[in-house]
């Protein structure tokens, strides 16, 4: 599973556990999902001293644009990844764009500015995601890796095509950070490669999300 597909699956179960129940419940739901995302993220408590890092913000139902809108007017940097998808509507193919995680936003934040619960109070905003009391960092690499996989808008780009005879590298596994060559690409999307082991050619199928073209 990648790591999209992994923090888009905690969502899910999180969006779903979210829901309106009484004052006493709720504070307990509120607490099992700290815990559910933080496991999944690996988010960390941060101190007051701690520059710019980026912070987890859960939105209203259907109010991610929003969010984004009213937190930027306030000079709040914040990234909302983006992801198109195409449904049929009255016999026609309609491509829309919706957030990769539904019900979140990152937020870059100084905690030493203490800002933070201004974002709680803007229109749109439910709460900064946080253990505790205190606001939970996320990862810094996965917020980078995930800007650097979207552009300028936000959406999400395609994953670079890989065809036979690529040199690429692999990412994860047992294999991590070994050179191979694509020898061809199943119809199941997994890809064989051909790593040289021992002074021989060495066939594995990995996962295409487990590859990272090398530039030639």
């Amino acid at each position: 599973m990648s790591y999209v597909q992994s923090i888009r699956l905690a969502c899910a179960v999180i969006v779903k556990r979210y829901t309106p129940r009484p004052e006493g419940r709720l504070r307990k739901v509120q607490s099992n999902c700290t815990t559910l995302i933080t496991s999944f993220w690996g988010l960390k408590r941060v101190g007051v001293m701690d520059e710019k890092r980026w912070f987890l913000a859960q939105v209203k139902p259907n109010s991610a644009q929003i969010a984004q809108r009213n937190l930027r007017l306030q000079s709040f940097q914040t990234f909302l990844p983006l992801e198109e998808e195409t449904r049929l509507r009255y016999g026609k193919q309609v491509t829309t764009q919706r957030p990769l995680f539904p019900g979140y936003i990152f937020i870059a934040l100084d905690m030493a500015q203490g800002l933070w619960r201004q974002v709680n109070a803007t229109y749109g905003v439910s709460r900064i995601v946080s253990i505790g009391k205190t606001p939970a960092r996320v990862p810094e690499e996965l917020v980078s890796e995930l800007i650097q996989r979207c552009d300028s808008s936000g959406l999400l780009l395609p994953p670079k095509q890989l065809k036979p005879g690529d040199p690429v590298t692999l990412t994860k596994g047992p294999f991590a950070n070994f050179a191979a060559e694509v020898e061809r690409i199943a119809r199941d999307r997994r890809v064989w490669v051909l790593m040289d082991m021992m002074g021989s050619k060495t066939r594995v199928a990995v996962s295409p999300d487990h590859l990272r073209a090398v530039q030639a």
